[in-house]
C-alpha cells in the first residue's frame, strides 16, 4: 500500500529541534525523513510552511509570510508544502507572494495556525487566503486543538470554531489538522456535518517507538478518539498525517492502522489526500 503523509514539518524550529533530540530520536533532516519514508512505504510528504525569526520564538509574529520548509534550501521530489500563513505579516505585498509561491508545483495549500496566533478561523483578516485558496483550488489547513507551545491560546484553536468558515466558504476545501484534538468529538461533527471539511490524524502522540506503543495500547488514552472517529463514520474524510519529527514514522502508521478498519485503510493513507490536495496527484500517480 503507498503511504501519503498528510502533515509533517521540515524548518528551524528550535522545539522541533530539542523533540528529535529528546523525546522521538528522529534523524530532523531531509536525509533523515526520507530513509524513514522509504523503509515505510511512504511515497510523498506534505510539510507545513513554518519559520521563526529568533530562537524558540514561534509563535512568530515577525515571520514573513509565506512561511515555508527552511531547514533546506531545496525540497526533493517526495516533499511538498503548503505555504503558512502569519497574520501580523498579511498585507498587499504578502497577498502577492503567497500567489506568486502557488504558482509552483510543489506549493500545494495554504496552512493557517489557529491558537498560536490569536486569530479565529472565521476572523475577517483571513477572508482574502480563503478567496486565494477558491481561485486556485488548494486546500486551506487549520492547526487545532492543543498547542505544542504555551504561549498558544486554545480558544482559537477549538474545532468548532471551523463550522462558520466551512459554511461560508463552501467552494474551498478545509483540513483540520490533529482533528481538533483533545475536541475530537466536535470535531467529529464539524467534519461530519461539512462536505468540504476533512480531518489528519497527525500529531496525536509525540516519542519515540517504545512511547508511542505505550500510549496506543492505554485503554484510556486514546477513548475520545475512538469514539470521535466511530461516531463521524466518514472513514473517506480522514488523512494519514505524522507530524514529523514529533514520532518516528513507523510506529504512527501502525498507531493508524489500529485506529481505522483495514477496508478504509487506502483511503485514509492515500486515496483522501489526492483528494484534498489535487496538486500532487501528478506527482504519485
Amino acid at each position: 500500500m503507498k503511504i501519503i503523509d498528510a502533515h509533517m514539518h521540515l524548518s528551524h524550529i528550535e522545539e522541533f529541534k530539542r523533540t528529535a533530540a529528546e523525546k522521538s530520536f528522529v534523524d530532523y533532516s531531509v536525509a533523515g525523513i526520507l530513509q524513514e519514508y522509504a523503509e515505510n512505504g511512504v511515497v510523498l510528504g506534505i510539510g507545513m510552511g513554518l519559520t521563526e525569526t529568533q530562537q524558540d520564538g514561534f509563535p512568530d509574529a515577525e515571520a514573513v509570510t509565506p512561511m515555508g520548509l527552511d531547514l533546506t534550501d531545496e525540497l526533493p521530489p517526495q516533499l511538498v508544502y503548503c505555504l503558512g500563513i502569519n497574520p501580523f505579516k498579511l498585507d498587499e505585498a504578502a497577498m502577492a507572494r503567497l500567489e506568486e509561491d502557488l504558482q509552483k508545483p510543489n506549493a500545494v495549500g495554504l496552512k493557517i495556525y489557529l491558537g498560536y496566533y490569536p486569530f479565529y478561523a472565521y476572523d475577517s483578516v483571513y477572508d482574502p487566503v480563503y478567496k486565494l485558496a477558491a481561485k486556485y483550488q488548494v486546500p486551506v489547513v487549520f492547526h487545532t486543538g492543543d498547542t505544542y507551545s504555551e504561549r498558544g491560546l486554545l480558544k482559537y484553536s477549538h474545532p468548532l470554531t471551523l463550522d462558520e468558515v466551512a459554511v461560508k466558504h463552501r467552494d474551498v476545501t478545509f483540513m483540520m489538522a490533529h482533528f481538533g484534538d483533545p475536541w475530537v468529538l466536535d470535531g467529529a461533527e464539524v467534519v461530519y456535518k461539512n462536505r468540504n471539511m476533512f480531518a489528519d490524524l497527525s500529531g496525536l502522540m509525540v516519542g519515540d517507538a517504545a512511547n508511542c506503543q505505550r500510549l496506543k495500547d492505554s485503554p484510556l488514552f486514546f477513548a475520545h478518539l475512538r469514539h470521535a472517529i466511530t461516531y463521524c463514520d466518514h472513514y473517506d474524510k480522514f488523512l494519514f498525517g505524522t507530524d514529523w519529527p514529533l514520532a518516528p514514522v513507523k510506529p504512527y502508521i501502525e498507531f493508524v492502522k489500529e485506529l481505522i478498519p483495514v477496508e478504509h485503510h487506502e483511503d485514509v493513507f492515500y486515496k483522501t489526500a489526492l483528494k484534498v490536495f489535487p496538486k500532487i496527484k501528478p506527482l504519485v500517480e
